[in-house]
């Protein structure tokens, strides 16, 4: 059987379903992931579910009409320990059966990003921890920074912010730098002379280096040209603030619903900033292999192999950001399910710029100890020309 990601679709709001099919496609081409590994359940093909595949559900629908085979299915979800979403219009209570009643459920207001998204880190395809890195210029923006650090902590993302995220003794720019590779978006608050701070300059550099999404908010007072070609821009009017900018721009805050439109716009660029930084560096990895005349091959679910004379395969991982031992764990669980053949190795593939150095020491001595090894952009030719 081929290689699935399912989607499992329980209880009977349709047209909110249509909504997430659509939109879970496009992420999927965003990720460069053909649309064919996407399998989407319902009760007239629940058959067809494997249990050996990853499963992600989502039940929407009136408790009241929930029918003795949906039920069933919904049963055996649990059994089979997959994630299930409760997505509820109006009240938990009166729209979910007994048997979600111990699950944190979700409330649709009209947050198909986030909905999305939820669904691909359940599927491991985007990472779990939510990393955001605010830039911005303190005596311009610091109201606004503050006031977006609190609204996406709890949209569950991990949120640097500099008076807020770094210990007092560390090295302030090292660390600095080492929080942003490893952030999924940067979102930078480009007020009037943001771009004149020497550091914030730096900021906007190391995220173009590093190839990092950004979502630029900016300010009324700006110029909007300078921005113009960045494709994720919010570009702000006095009516966005919750009372008339005055001379201290500082003192300004958004009103709610620019809020919410910002955190929108993070969540719909968060894929799309995954795949580009997986293409460069599996760019970079395979030219690699080719100048040193290894062959190697790049697999649907985004991962690489080198077939080897005695039957068995090497697998690479592009891994994006901070490697951690969880990315080994659950890359040798991912393996284990897609590929059928013996496994000699299995390496996760990283672009170690910008990391610091103890945590660059951390993953060499790592590699003394366990089964998946960690391989750094700079040592790819050196990887290949001693094997």
């Amino acid at each position: 059987m081929k290689y699935k990601y399912q989607l499992i679709l329980l209880a009977d709001n349709e047209a909110l379903f249509d909504k997430i099919i659509a939109s879970l496609a496009t992420r999927f081409d965003e990720l460069k992931l053909i649309g064919d590994l996407l399998k989407i359940i319902t009760m007239d093909n629940i058959t067809e579910y494997s249990g050996g595949q990853p499963a992600y559900v989502i039940y929407s629908g009136n408790k009241n009409n929930l029918d003795d085979g949906a039920l069933e299915a919904l049963k055996k979800q649990k059994i089979d320990g997959n994630t299930i979403l409760p997505l509820f219009i109006n009240s938990f209570g009166d729209e979910m059966p007994d048997e979600l009643r111990n699950q944190n459920g979700l409330q649709f207001d009209n947050n198909i990003n986030r909905i999305c998204n939820l669904v691909l880190e359940g599927f491991e395809l985007l990472r779990k921890n939510r990393k955001i890195f605010i830039s911005y210029k303190r005596t311009e923006s610091s109201n606004v920074a503050i006031q977006l650090y609190e609204a996406l902590e709890k949209n569950n993302f991990d949120v640097f912010l500099d008076t807020h995220s770094i210990d007092k003794g560390e090295e302030f720019q090292e660390e600095l730098w080492h929080r942003m590779t490893d952030c999924d978006v940067i979102l930078m608050l480009n007020t009037k002379d943001f771009l004149e701070s020497e550091w914030c300059g730096y900021e906007l550099e190391k995220a173009h280096l590093k190839r990092i999404g950004i979502v630029h908010l900016i300010w009324p007072d700006n110029d909007f040209q300078n921005f113009a070609q960045l494709a994720h821009s919010i570009k702000l009017t006095n009516s966005d603030f919750d009372k008339p900018l005055f001379s201290d721009l500082a003192k300004g805050r958004l009103e709610i619903g620019k809020v919410t439109e910002t955190i929108d716009l993070i969540e719909s660029v968060r894929a799309r900033n995954l795949a580009a930084r997986q293409d460069a560096l599996i760019t970079e990895f395979i030219e690699a292999a080719n100048y040193n005349n290894i062959e190697v091959n790049l697999q649907f679910s985004r991962y690489i192999t080198e077939n080897l004379s005695d039957g068995k395969r090497r697998i690479y991982i592009p891994t994006i950001g901070v490697p951690q031992s969880i990315n080994c764990f659950n890359s040798e669980k991912l393996i284990a399910k897609i590929e059928k053949g013996e496994i000699d190795s299995i390496h996760l593939i990283y672009d170690e710029m910008s990391i610091r150095d103890y945590w660059l020491e951390h993953l060499d001595w790592l590699n003394k100890y366990l089964k998946i090894q960690t391989i750094k952009k700079l040592n790819f030719n050196k990887w290949f020309s001693t094997l």
